[in-house]
């Protein structure tokens, strides 16, 4: 059990309550060890740390928190990206982990993160230096989650890629994880992926639609051009998420690829209904 989760357990909701010694440190007893195995068996059951401390009849603590804790567990995580100090970027993202289901932190948590440290990016408030560092902890903190839940998919496989002219996977990523929560698999090709190899790529993946991130203004050509092109030889639908979703919605919906905003959850689950929808159509005729 990590220290940061136990920590979180203890000062959120009131949990496991350690001895602490003349010295500040915290003691466990047999009976904290005890404890800790019913919450985490609780867990496992699928309950939610909520759910277990009214089950285990635990006096909560009045927490003295901001109306909003996302926007704390924010803050602390853009001033350790400002200070590129990964250790205190770890300590409250695990912090969010340990009492939050990871799709929750992804849609109140690093969403809203990524878009608050772009504002600051544009605007030279921040550095390269930053966004490099804090893309490259993401990565592989959804990298290891991603390849650790893939066996769980069972349901439709997506192609992923990035449009041309977009550098930034995280995006993408997130999606990718969301969809592999509701049971979908994706087969993922990064950034900057030239939109004529799609469709050869979906077909020996054997994927069951394609998913397009692009949240920068993607070159002229590829609304006008490539995207209507990749629609028509496809055989698959095409699906285009992130901001470029939003401000050419109508571009892409004329190119015959279906918008999907940028709200993660909403956009999982209007894909799940789309190509569940579209598989049953085609099994009975």
């Amino acid at each position: 059990m990590k220290p940061v989760t136990l920590r979180a357990w203890e000062r959120r909701y009131g949990l496991v309550k350690p001895i602490r010694t003349e010295t500040g440190r915290r003691m466990y007893t047999r009976e904290h060890i005890d404890q800790v195995q019913r919450i985490r068996a609780l867990l496992d059951k699928g309950m939610s740390i909520g759910q277990v401390s009214r089950s285990l009849a635990t006096k909560v603590r009045p927490v003295r928190a901001a109306k909003d804790p996302w926007h704390a567990l924010r803050s602390q995580m853009s001033e350790a990206v400002a200070r590129l100090d990964e250790a205190a970027l770890e300590e409250a993202y695990e912090e969010a982990l340990a009492v939050h289901p990871l799709e929750r932190v992804t849609q109140k948590l690093l969403m809203p993160l990524l878009a608050e440290l772009g504002d600051r990016w544009e605007s030279s408030d921040g550095s390269v230096a930053e966004e490099h560092f804090f893309a490259l902890y993401l990565r592989n903190k959804i990298g290891a989650r991603f390849h650790h839940r893939y066996l769980l998919g069972s349901g439709p496989k997506l192609l992923g890629a990035c449009a041309p002219g977009e550098h930034h996977e995280i995006g993408l990523m997130l999606f990718a994880l969301q969809a592999l929560g509701a049971g979908m698999r994706s087969v993922l090709l990064g950034a900057d992926m030239p939109s004529e190899e799609l469709s050869l790529a979906c077909r020996r993946a054997g994927c069951d639609a394609i998913v397009i991130s692009s949240s920068v203004e993607p070159p002229s050509q590829f609304m006008d051009s490539q995207l209507p092109k990749l629609v028509n030889e496809a055989g698959k639908p095409v699906f285009v998420g992130g901001h470029t979703s939003v401000r050419e919605r109508d571009g892409v919906v004329a190119a015959g690829a279906i918008p999907l905003g940028t709200d993660l959850t909403l956009a999982v689950r209007q894909l799940l209904e789309h190509v569940t929808r579209r598989k049953k159509s085609r099994s009975a005729t």
